[in-house]
């Protein structure tokens, strides 16, 4: 298998609250690469969970593009999404037990995910599944016996069920010790390097986006920065605006003017009045 490719450009994304249109999103872009391994950082109401929703075609766009893979998501039907969920894309809802039957072991659990898959596709058997996450140990044992790390390893092997391009997870490391949190995000890593599939998490944990290979940070519905290994940068949006990173942003207060200048390619900021500083 391969991951699945995303890419979003102008997205945007409106819903009614008490009377008023609120703007979830407004125009966000990214490219994300077949096999990638992203995290979605940014505080509560960002629009973190929102873009994850979109991508599974869990919510339609309000207006720009989006693709997954060959699906352009803001143009599908319902059963085309039904479709794509069903085959193409793996969601990990927040809170484990919200993606698990209660009365079935771990194994049924797969086998029942995978029974909405498309005819004709090659699947992995439940067990194959339960050792990409390190459960095979526990195929048969009842959902109420496992600890609350198992139960999230299982939850993220009912997203992988059918071996899809996209992993999609909302935070699936929160509530657990660190010990479990660990073994979580450990078994995901394993999943992305051993398939190939493309994955996607939201996280509101510093360490384990410290140990993300890429992190997108989104503040206000717009993209505010990007990590890689550590590392925050900026980006320049489609528009040409260029949002400051949070911890840089808040040693400049609004209407801080800013001289962009150049030189051999280089290009620098500096605060008006701070010109001769260090």
């Amino acid at each position: 298998m391969s991951g699945l490719a995303i890419s979003t450009s102008g997205l945007v994304h409106i819903y009614r609250s008490q009377g008023h249109d609120v703007a979830a999103l407004s125009g966000i872009g990214i490219n994300v690469r077949p096999g990638e391994l992203v995290g979605l950082l940014g505080p509560s109401g960002a629009g973190k969970s929102t873009l994850l929703q979109l991508c599974g075609g869990l919510l339609t766009p309000s207006a720009g593009r989006l693709q997954i893979g060959e699906h352009n998501v803001a143009t599908m039907t319902e059963a085309e999404l039904d479709r794509m969920r069903a085959g193409d894309v793996g969601i990990v809802l927040q809170g484990a037990g919200r993606n698990l039957v209660p009365y079935l072991t771990p194994e049924d659990n797969i086998r029942y995910a995978q029974g909405a898959a498309p005819r004709g596709r090659t699947l992995p058997t439940p067990l194959e599944v339960l050792e990409l996450v390190g459960l095979s140990n526990k195929a048969h044992a009842p959902l109420a016996s496992l600890t609350p790390g198992q139960i999230q390893l299982c939850a993220v092997a009912v997203g992988i069920a059918t071996f899809p391009g996209l992993l999609l997870a909302d935070e699936p490391t929160s509530q657990l010790d660190h010990h479990a949190r660990d073994e979580v995000l450990a078994a995901i890593s394993t999943i992305n390097a051993t398939t190939g599939m493309t994955v996607l998490l939201i996280t509101h944990d510093p360490e384990v986006a410290a140990v993300l290979p890429r992190t997108i940070t989104i503040r206000d519905g717009r993209i505010a920065s990007e990590g890689r290994s550590g590392e925050e940068f900026a980006v320049v949006a489609t528009d040409g605006s260029l949002p400051l990173p949070p911890h840089v942003a808040e040693l400049l207060p609004p209407g801080t003017l800013l001289r962009v200048t150049t030189e051999d390619g280089n290009v620098r900021l500096t605060p008006v009045g701070q010109e001769g500083q260090a």
